[in-house]
C-alpha cells in the first residue's frame, strides 16, 4: 500500500494505492492521522481511491475513523474515483451518506 497527497484550492487530496485491508490498515492509519493533523487548515479532504485494488471492511473502518476525526474540526471528507473493488464495499456500507462523492 502507498499513500500520496497534494494540497490545492483549500483541499487536501489523499491518494491511496494497493490494498486496504487488515494487514495494511494499521500503517495507513498512522500515516493518515499524521497527515490530517498536519493539515487541519484545509477546507476539505478528498480520498482518491482510484488506485485501490482491494478494500475490505477494515478499510471502511479506517475511512469512518478519519471522518470522525475531521468532523471534530468541521472539515468535510469526500470520496473520489473509487475503484470497482472499493465502490462495491463503499456502497454496501452506505459510506456515501456521510462521505459524498467528489
Amino acid at each position: 500500500m502507498e499513500i500520496k497527497y497534494k494540497k490545492g484550492n483549500g483541499a487536501l487530496s489523499i491518494y491511496i494505492y494497493g490494498e486496504l485491508d487488515e494487514c495494511t490498515a494499521s500503517n495507513a492509519k498512522n500515516i493518515l492521522d499524521k497527515l490530517l493533523l498536519d493539515n487541519l487548515n484545509v477546507k476539505s479532504v478528498i480520498f482518491d481511491l482510484s488506485g485501490l485494488s482491494f478494500m475490505d471492511s477494515t478499510g471502511i473502518g479506517l475511512l469512518i475513523g478519519r471522518y470522525k476525526k475531521l468532523k471534530n474540526f468541521n472539515i468535510p471528507l469526500y470520496i473520489s474515483g473509487a475503484s470497482v473493488a472499493a465502490e462495491k464495499v463503499i456502497q454496501l456500507a452506505g459510506l456515501y451518506k456521510i462521505m459524498p462523492k467528489y
